[in-house]
């Protein structure tokens, strides 16, 4: 079975070399690079599975870096987490923002890190054995990994596709923040409103405000 692939891009080679450790003893195939131009470049060589940024790097900024993979297509199923000592709220947001999975934050006990990865991992390959979801103007191609909005094609990262997917695949259902935790980032994930919040706006800022309706105190529904 082929292991999956995992990029680190952080300009300390202290903790790329302590990450790379951890990682490999979790059975991962790990790769390594010092600040957001090389990772990028590696990124789109080898397409990895899963990629942890660190946000202060020298060249590229981890956000800068997260803005350009997340443009490049052939990462669309690529999963990327910042892992930062950055612990500001405007620093969370902003890599959310960006188009990044998660935040997590250093430093990070070993056995925590691998519990982290595995959750953003696990529902990669996950397939609910249904290709398209559709609704009102909106079709989910999950073979393809594209979204349709009234003919207009979208490219979403994963968890935005992923979003939209469960919103879509019940329409009628006001979805909790609750099921939206488990649903898309899984059981075991650290999940925050904010994280909720900022991936919702982003779909908004995408395919518009007029399809998806915020229930208040309650969570999130398509609009009838």
């Amino acid at each position: 079975m082929q292991k999956e692939k995992i990029l680190l891009v952080d300009d300390d080679e202290d903790i790329l070399e302590m990450l790379k450790y951890i990682l490999i003893g979790a059975d991962y195939e790990v790769f390594t690079a010092s600040n957001g131009i090389d990772g990028l470049a590696l990124a789109k060589k080898i397409v990895p599975d899963l990629i942890i940024l660190d946000v202060m790097m020298p060249q590229m900024d981890g956000v800068e870096t997260c803005i350009k993979l997340r443009e490049d297509e052939s990462l669309n199923q690529t999963i990327i987490t910042f892992l930062s000592a950055r612990a500001e709220d405007y620093s969370h947001i902003a890599g959310l923002e960006a188009g990044a999975d998660d935040y997590i934050y250093k430093p990070i006990k070993p056995r925590l890190l691998i519990t982290r990865v595995k959750t953003l991992l696990k529902r990669k390959h996950s397939n609910s054995g249904v290709s398209k979801n559709s609704v009102d103007g909106i079709v989910i191609d999950k073979d393809k990994y594209v979204v349709l909005v009234n003919d207009e094609k979208f490219h979403f990262p994963k968890k935005e596709f992923e979003l939209l997917d469960l919103l879509v695949s019940n329409p009628e259902h006001v979805f909790t923040r609750e099921e939206i935790m488990n649903k898309v980032w899984g059981h075991d994930a650290v999940v925050g409103d904010r994280t909720i919040d900022v991936h919702i706006r982003k779909l908004r800022e995408k395919i518009g405000d007029n399809y998806i309706k915020t229930i208040k105190g309650v969570g999130y529904k398509l609009i009838d």
